[in-house]
């Protein structure tokens, strides 16, 4: 088969484009036959070989990176049902490798089987990404009387909170950097979409929505954007955290507030990644729960994904953009 190999940790040039070894299904898995393979965030710093996760476990090199696919099972592992040969399904591989390439296994209790009317590309974006919005949405009881701003709204995630907060009946600010971006945001539904690179763009919310609008502000960004969007909270409004994009993968980055300045602004700041996230459905273990939430989503037509597709081959472009923040949407493999 034909795949992304990383023989050496480094920059996204270290991605390889090479041939590989099929893949053959152990006890209890499944080989996969990829029609779409997900890229996240985390995978480029795997790739540069940070140690991620509640228990971090060292990669061997060379690897084969990727976490999610979607596509149609071609072989079964001992112990396995051929009933699931020929199925088309979606699964996230856990911090276990192997996603990047033509063919890949996972075990048969990572599956959900795709309905006939949710595309490969729309399902992966959901069990990913799709999974930590819905994380998110535990800590958001979103309706008509709340007004929500969603920082990085044309990302894998934030478009997915600013459908969802619009099928509340919520009125969204969506806050993105660049003209693509904003017009992506305003194209999923908010009700205005915002550029954070144009330093009066809170203004530009004050002056549509009133003094402190928000009931709720969704970011995994951090950073100066995450400061100043904290600005727009009303008193007994809700800032919930879910990553530090704009610092890189460095917990200080978090733009969550000490208690002391919550108070004086009448808000409440929170972390609600990793453990606090888990801890809301019974476990890490449970977190199928909300694949399952997030597919549901998209099977109903509540949300419809941003994607961006890439050829398997140019995985290292769709790295270095990602990391530019060049991209819109899930950034989705395609080999071809």
């Amino acid at each position: 088969m034909r795949a992304i190999r990383l023989h050496s940790f480094g920059p996204a040039e270290n991605l390889r484009y090479e041939e590989a070894p099929d893949p053959v299904p152990a006890e209890g898995e499944v080989r996969i036959r990829v029609a779409a393979a997900g890229v996240h965030l985390v995978d480029t710093a795997l790739r540069e070989g940070l140690a991620l996760g509640p228990t971090p476990v060292p990669v061997a090199l060379p690897t084969i990176p990727g976490r999610e696919v979607a596509g149609t099972v071609d072989a079964v592992g001992p112990g396995v049902a051929e009933t699931w040969r020929g199925r088309r399904v979606v699964a996230h591989l856990g911090m276990a490798p192997g996603g990047y390439a033509e063919l890949a296994v996972t075990g048969a209790e990572r599956l959900h089987v795709l309905p006939d009317a949710v595309s490969e590309a729309h399902a992966l974006a959901m069990v990913g990404t799709g999974r930590t919005a819905m994380g998110v949405l535990q800590f958001a009881e979103l309706g008509p009387e709340d007004t929500v701003v969603v920082l990085a709204a044309a990302g894998g995630i934030g478009n997915l909170l600013v459908q969802y907060a619009r099928s509340a009946g919520a009125r969204v600010v969506g806050v993105a950097g660049g003209p693509e971006k904003v017009a992506a945001v305003r194209g999923v539904g908010a009700d205005l979409a915002v550029d954070y690179t144009d330093p009066g763009w809170a203004e530009r919310v004050t002056e549509k929505f009133g003094r402190r609008p928000a009931t709720y502000l969704l970011e995994g960004v951090g950073g100066p954007a995450a400061r100043t969007a904290i600005g727009l909270l009303a008193k007994g409004g809700t800032h919930l955290s879910y990553g530090y994009a704009a610092t890189g993968f460095d917990p200080d980055g978090q733009a969550v507030l000490p208690p002391e300045e919550a108070a004086r602004l009448g808000v409440d700041s929170r972390s609600v990644l990793g453990p606090p996230m888990f801890e809301r459905i019974g476990g890490m273990e449970n977190v199928r729960v909300l694949e399952e939430r997030a597919l549901g989503l998209v099977a109903a037509g509540t949300v419809t994904p941003l994607v961006r597709r890439y050829p398997l081959a140019e995985a290292a472009r769709a790295h270095r953009e990602l990391e530019l923040r060049g991209t819109v949407g899930k950034v989705v493999l395609v080999p071809v």
